[in-house]
Parts: C-alpha cells; structure tokens; sequence
C-alpha cells in the first residue's frame, strides 16, 4: 500500500530499470577484460588438448606389446612438449615423453618412467592398459562448443579459459558512462575542511568508487551551486556526455533543494520523486529520450544504499548483465527489532556465519543517514518490509552483504 504519496521501493526499482537497452559491443584485449561483460556467447576455436597429451613423463608404447611384465622395447626417440615425435609408432618401438606432448601416431598407453627399465637404446616395460596417462583429445572442450554466455561478468578464471579457447579479443558491452553533479553551496573538496559551515564533499568519492566497481566510467561534473541556472547547465552539459546523470544532494522539497526545479526549466519529465525507503526517501528519477537522470539525497548514508539498490542493478543491465538485481540472502536476526512504519528500511547490521553455515545480522550503532562511520563498520544491510511488526531474535530476515 502506498503511504503519502511513496512509491514503493520494488516499483521504484522496476521505472529505474524499464526500457533500458544495452550498450553497444567493442572489442578488447582479453588480458583487459577481467570484470567487463560479455557481449555475446564464446565458443571455442580449437580442442583442449588440441591432440593425445602424455599426462606423466615415461614412455609412450602399443599396450598391444606390453602383454607381459617385462616387455623389451626399442627407443626410437622422444616427444616433448612443443617438439613432437614425427612419424607413426612402429610395432616394437616406445617413445620417451614428458608430460604435455604429444602421444605419437599408434601408441595408446604412457607408461611412467619409474615403472621402465632403460638400457641404451631399449627400454624394458611392465603391461599397461590403453588410455593410462593419456589426455585425449578434446578431453577439456571442443572446438566450436559455447563455454561463456553472453551477459556474464569476467572473472579471472573466465578469462584464463577465453585465452585456451584460442581468443584474442573479445566482444563485451562498452562501460556505462556516468556523469556525477554534486550541488551545495556548503560543500568543499576534500583537504578544504575546517571552516564549521563547510561539509566535506565525501558522496562523490565513494559513489564514483561504488559505481565503478560496476562497470562504470565516471564523469565528475563538480560541485555546483545552489543557484538554479547553474544547476540546469550542469545537467544540460552531462546529458551530452552520458548515459547517465545522478545528482547529489538538491533531491528533496525544501527552498534549496532545486533538483525538480531544474528538471522542469528542461523539460524533463519526473518519473517519480520519494520512495517508501528509509534511507533515501527523496530519491527521484527523470527521464527524456535517451537521457536518464537518478537524483540522490545529500546524506552520505542514503547516497550508499540508493547506489546500491538502484544505480548498480541500473548500471548492469546497461552491460547486459543476467545477474543485475541486489543478492538477498536468508539470514536470522541476532537481537529483537521493534515493528517497522511505512517505509521499507536498510538497517546497517554486523553480519557473520555461523558454523553451521548461517547468517546471523544483529543492526549496528546509530541509523542516522549521516553516520558514515557506522557504515564502515557495518557488513551489510538488514531489510526490513514495510509495517513489519516487531520481530523476536532468531527471526528470518533477509539481508544484502557489501561485496568489500
């Protein structure tokens, strides 16, 4: 149910996603490509291993001669890896090999070299079976065979597997440009405090941090002042270079607050302005052909959690991303909680497992919007449903885990 006006946080979400395309592809580098997301599905180019691998050092032999156990054989010479044995085995003949080469045309066993007997040019082998220390051919994957899918982000191990299925470069969704305005004539740089009616301009730092984390490319527009047509030339400015402007501070309905007031000298539409959110509750989001504007309360806190909830999905859907939605996970509540208004709640907890494998999240310190230092204290957010009512400890309860 709607309260005052507050669009519930789960449609507020839905309008920030709705109509969202993803960026063009662009090729780069696979060594540059750790954390981007991939455009389009991978398939391999070639088999892994691209032939019969020795998968011990020994000799490599026909288990057909080996029917005894003491089987004297010629040495006719040697596989290593990169520096293959170049004709086919002959009845009567092993080959020396060492771990990755090549298994010679017609031999069809390893055996390993503290199990052979070698004198000169012979070398006496015990049976084996056919197939022993051999990696076949195709045995990791075969060409042509889809191991990546489109809308994944890059891991290490993603890319380690890219660079064997014989690719280069690879196609992923170019970064989601965004364009941050700070607005405030109380605000200074970091290194400017001192002055008591000056704050520390902090939001900047750790949104372009947390959005970058995502993906993004971060166009710092400044601090702006509180006057309205500068404010309106900020964004006129950003929205030619962006694909998504957010605004800090300036969100909410007081005679400085001059966010929604520039939007309407631009003609730009509010697609909703307040949300049952508790911290966050003047967020807004505009939009106007491909502009998107998200515009963020001042408080550091509420700055956070809104980039949390909703620039990050945002930003990954931009990128093609599968997984773009905040991760809830069940937890139990370490410590009773009274019942809950209107607005849906982000409570700063201490979160840890259990040794059975549980989270337990028990709300830390003061929930001020302005306390950062209680965030950095914090493990992640407790949510808590609107009109919850009051909850015992041991309760469930979902939570959001900071991924740092």
């Amino acid at each position: 149910m709607r309260h005052s006006g507050l669009l519930p946080v789960e449609e507020a979400l839905a309008r920030v996603l709705e109509g969202v395309e993803t960026l063009p592809c662009e090729e780069i580098a696979v060594a540059d490509a750790h954390g981007r997301i991939l455009a389009k599905p991978l398939a391999a180019k070639r088999d892994q291993p691209p032939a019969d691998m020795s998968s011990m050092d020994g000799y490599a032999a026909r288990a057909c001669d080996l029917t005894g156990a003491n089987n004297s054989l010629r040495v006719a010479g040697e596989s290593a890896a990169g520096h293959a044995f170049e004709r086919a085995l002959k009845p009567g003949e092993a080959v020396r090999i060492f771990t990755g080469a090549v298994v010679p045309e017609g031999a069809d066993t390893v055996v390993a070299q503290e199990d052979a007997n070698r004198d000169g040019d012979s070398v006496a082998l015990p049976s084996s079976q056919a197939g022993k220390f051999i990696r076949r051919r195709g045995l990791d994957f075969q060409a042509g065979k889809i191991l990546l899918e489109a809308g994944c982000r890059l891991s290490v191990r993603d890319l380690a597997l890219a660079a064997a299925m014989d690719h280069a470069t690879l196609p992923v969704a170019r970064r989601p440009r965004v364009a941050i305005i700070a607005t405030g004539d109380e605000l200074v740089e970091p290194g400017a405090g001192g002055d008591p009616n000056r704050i520390i301009a902090s939001n900047p730092i750790g949104l372009s941090a947390l959005l970058k984390l995502e993906g993004a490319e971060i166009i710092q527009a400044g601090i702006i002042r509180d006057r309205l047509e500068d404010i309106v030339h900020a964004i006129r400015s950003s929205a030619t270079k962006a694909d998504l402007v957010v605004t800090l501070g300036g969100a909410s309905v007081g005679d400085h607050d001059l966010i929604a007031k520039a939007l309407e000298a631009e003609n730009i539409p509010l697609h909703f302005h307040r949300v049952a959110l508790r911290p966050g509750r003047p967020l807004l989001l505009a939009r106007k052909d491909r502009l998107r504007l998200i515009g963020l309360p001042g408080n550091p806190v509420a700055v956070f959690v809104c980039g949390l909830l909703f620039i990050a999905p945002l930003l990954r859907k931009m990128q093609g991303r599968m997984d773009f939605l905040p991760a809830i996970e069940p937890a139990t509540l370490g410590e009773e909680m009274p019942a809950n208004d209107h607005r849906q709640d982000y409570v700063r907890a201490k979160i840890r497992r259990t040794d059975d494998g549980r989270l337990i999240a028990a709300p830390i310190g003061l929930q001020d919007s302005s306390m950062q230092a209680f965030l950095v204290s914090a493990d992640g957010l407790l949510i808590r449903t609107p009109n919850a009512p009051a909850a015992a400890k041991g309760s469930l309860c979902g939570v959001i885990r900071f991924a740092d």
